[in-house]
């Protein structure tokens, strides 16, 4: 079975009284237009790079966003089988890194991006549990929460 190792982030920001998470609208063909995914940008870890370094790369990629990294939240793992050429089942783990906005505007992604996300946008935090298309970034979105409202100290 092929693996992959990617890495993924949730960006937070504390805005108008609430906490915020960026999530993104993936470009899939294969989707059902009336239902997109909302999903946590994130991406496979190249060559050499460190998976924090990925995440914080694919959340500026896929978001807009420059943001600071907090702590790490956890991995999910799961099986999927390729859509696109030899349909192989493939073991995916996904390190997922809680990361505070800096910087930049969510929405703004860059023109070679736009063939992999449709858009980026804030969701309540609050609401992320729900709101989330896959069981795994729901639980991270849960993690987030979690992490939170330990540390006040975040606002």
């Amino acid at each position: 079975m092929a693996r992959e190792i990617s890495a993924g982030g949730v960006v937070l920001r504390f805005l108008r009284g609430r906490w915020r998470l960026a999530a993104i609208v993936p470009r899939r063909d294969n989707d059902d237009p009336g239902k997109p995914a909302l999903a946590l940008p994130k991406g496979i870890v190249d060559a050499g790079e460190r998976a924090e370094q990925t995440a914080c790369r694919e959340v500026f990629e896929e978001t807009g966003l420059k943001a600071e990294l907090v702590t790490k939240l956890g991995d999910i793992r799961y099986v999927y089988t390729r859509t696109w050429g030899d349909r192989a089942r493939v073991f995916k783990i996904v390190s997922f890194y809680l990361f505070r906005f800096a910087s930049g505007k969510i929405g703004a992604i860059a023109p070679e991006m736009q063939h992999e996300v449709t858009e980026a946008r804030w969701i309540p935090l609050d609401d992320a549990h729900r709101l989330l298309s896959y069981r795994g970034e729901r639980e991270m979105a849960v993690k987030a929460q979690e992490y939170v409202a330990n540390h006040p100290e975040l606002r």
